[in-house]
């Protein structure tokens, strides 16, 4: 995907970028896969915020995505590839052989005209979605499931992909995108392929109206808050007051560790992501 710049004829375009939407072949979602999306403005059903940074925005429509795969032995073929807003990744339209219509994530090098198919009878090539055990060692994949039958889960942001290291026994080592090793059982399902936009963490907005366009609102510093507000509020001027940076609801920031250190599944993490260390593997 090109990234397109502009001519600096104001500040703001200066530094602008944004994708050129050359790979896209159509401008409007299959209505009967799309469902209206009320704004929340971060807030729960008392008036809240229960999410900083949400609201306005332009106006979507949520598009329904296949997460499962689960159309085995029934051929579908590529119809459009599309733009989604409430997601960096590109979506693809399948029409299978049955009548069936359902949106996947694009992965690259997959164009409209091409075959997708799901089960264990696929073929290995990019776009098509198999149990991890049916998939080659060291082939890249995405759309993963953490457990078999409920939905992929993992691996769904633009130009993501993980890589298959290898199996053993009932598990299947995976290596994601941030470092980590995990098991994953085997029967889980993944579509072979890397997700497209690659270049979706390389845009520059340029101005703040254009994230206000896309629903975020402005961060304000703890630090230019009221002491009533924030942690590091108050003072006179502007102050450090000389505290260890904090989140507004007084938990330390930059280097606390947030995960449980004992939960069910922490075994099956092989490799923490920030550091090189190795976990034993239950026998």
């Amino acid at each position: 995907m090109p990234v397109k710049s502009y001519k600096p004829y104001t500040p703001s375009r200066r530094h602008m970028t944004s994708a050129d939407y050359s790979e896209l072949t159509r401008d409007r979602p299959e209505k009967k896969l799309t469902r209206g999306l009320r704004k929340t403005g971060g807030r729960n059903n008392t008036g809240t915020i229960m999410v900083r940074h949400i609201g306005g925005g332009h106006k979507r429509s949520y598009r329904l995505i296949d997460f499962k795969r689960d159309k085995d032995g029934v051929p579908g073929k590529v119809v459009s590839i599309e733009y989604d807003p409430n997601r960096s990744a590109r979506i693809c339209l399948i029409h299978y052989a049955d009548g069936d219509k359902r949106y996947i994530l694009h992965p690259v090098g997959l164009k409209v005209g091409d075959a997708v198919a799901s089960g264990s009878g696929a073929e290995i090539k990019t776009g098509n979605a198999l149990a991890l055990e049916n998939i080659p060692d060291g082939s890249f994949i995405h759309n993963i499931e953490l457990l078999p039958g409920k939905g992929a889960q993992m691996v769904r942001s633009a130009g993501a992909q993980a890589q298959l290291m290898g199996k053993d026994g009932p598990y299947a080592h995976i290596k994601l995108p941030s470092g980590e090793i995990r098991l994953l059982p085997r029967g889980c399902r993944a579509t072979l392929g890397q997700i497209s936009n690659i270049e979706h963490d390389t845009i520059n907005y340029g101005k703040a109206g254009r994230t206000r366009h896309r629903g975020e609102r402005p961060t304000v510093r703890g630090g230019a808050m009221n002491a009533v507000d924030h942690p590091l509020g108050g003072g006179r001027g502007k102050s450090k007051g000389g505290n260890h940076p904090k989140s507004p609801w007084n938990q330390l920031a930059k280097g606390l560790k947030t995960r449980e250190k004992k939960k069910v599944w922490g075994w099956m993490i092989l490799q923490d992501r920030r550091r090189n260390k190795m976990a034993a593997v239950p026998v």
